[in-house]
């Protein structure tokens, strides 16, 4: 099996049959025994050809007068992805490509990938040329004004870079920037209210505070319990729990931590294919349920204690205009990392840290 039958086979069922990137590839390398360096170009080609959708389509259907089905389609987003973007070898990304199409549509594969190795391109828009739908580009400009929204949406193209933490944990830089505005101490009670798969609660009980880490879902708390369990971290409880409907008393701790259910706008370059899924309405809706977790968690902040709310995206329909309960005060000071100013909060861009983006707000229980 060669590894562009395997991604072949990963891009059929995610744009065909909605699988998740992640999984299915995750899957089929399981099932491919490919040595390691296929692996890794499996890896891009599937993360890379499904980034790069909407660009694929635009290069190929400059060739083509009739709808390919659906088989045949995905053959020519991956040749047109290595053509333009993997800057593979015309002879090897045709050559190669067309093999995967049904021998009835060999020929016509082999022509269409031949024009767009030999055509240049002039895209009808950046929305086209950066592989997003018109809305996320047109609301991320509006958000952040042009020039920090094309540099955010081409920085969330690329794959994303690994950091690992001193404990060996792997975890995005903006994700422990986040953990460190919880400013907890050793001794402290801490409510992580959202926090599969852990790493943020294991980061905090590394100061030496108490976490319980709470997830609704019982798969999910299972993630954190695992990663509890290999960082043999002592102060960090697995629960399961809902937000909105915290089993807790009042006033029980020194610090919650809101990481909430988002779109995701400012990690898409770790979900190859969230940029499809999201739509506007669904920001509307996880609006209300972050709303909804704010309120209910709130009460849990002892006087003098701290709620952050966090979120890995950049709309201020998901941040800024949360509504915090009467008793709060916004904390002063800069957060660590490399924030810029947001509203009563903080916002991190991609291209500024190579991270993924997050805005965070921190507020102090006074009454």
């Amino acid at each position: 099996m060669t590894a562009r039958l395997v991604a072949f086979r990963c891009l059929q069922r995610i744009d065909h049959q909605g699988a998740y990137a992640n999984l299915v590839l995750a899957a089929e390398l399981q099932r491919s025994k490919l040595a390691d360096r296929d692996r890794h170009f499996v890896t891009e080609l599937v993360y890379g050809t499904t980034r790069m959708r909407r660009a694929c389509d635009a290069l190929v259907d400059r060739f083509v007068s009739k709808n390919p089905s659906p088989e045949v389609r995905t053959v020519l987003r991956l040749g047109a992805y290595q053509l333009h973007f993997a800057q593979v070898p015309a002879h090897a990304a045709v050559g190669e490509t067309v093999e995967l199409a049904p021998k009835a549509a060999r020929g016509f594969v082999n022509a269409v990938l031949r024009r767009v190795a030999d055509t240049p391109m002039q895209w009808p828009s950046d929305a086209v040329r950066l592989s997003y739908p018109d809305w996320i580009v047109d609301r991320l400009i509006t958000e952040l004004g042009h020039d920090d929204a094309m540099a955010t949406l081409a920085v969330m193209n690329e794959a994303p870079s690994v950091t690992e933490r001193d404990d060996g944990y792997t975890q995005d830089l903006g994700s422990q920037w986040v953990a460190a505005c919880v400013s907890a101490a050793a001794g402290d009670a801490v409510l992580d209210a959202c926090a599969a798969p852990g790493g943020k609660s294991t980061a905090i009980a590394a100061t030496g505070a108490f976490v319980v880490a709470a997830d609704l879902q019982p798969q999910r708390v299972r993630l954190i319990a695992t990663n509890v369990a290999r960082l043999a971290t002592k102060d960090a409880i697995p629960v399961v729990a809902d937000a909105t409907r915290p089993p807790f008393r009042a006033a029980a701790f020194d610090h919650v931590l809101i990481d909430a259910p988002c779109s995701g706008l400012g990690s898409l370059r770790r979900r190859a294919d969230a940029r499809w899924r999201i739509t506007a309405t669904d920001v509307d809706e996880l609006a209300a349920l972050q709303q909804r977790m704010i309120n209910e968690c709130a009460p849990l902040v002892k006087v003098g204690g701290s709620l952050v709310y966090s979120v890995c995206t950049l709309l201020a329909a998901e941040s800024s205009d949360r509504k915090i309960p009467p008793g709060f005060e916004p904390i002063a000071g800069v957060p660590d990392g490399q924030w810029r100013p947001f509203g009563a909060g903080w916002r991190l861009l991609p291209h500024d840290a190579g991270t993924d983006g997050m805005i965070v707000l921190r507020y102090r229980r006074t009454q």
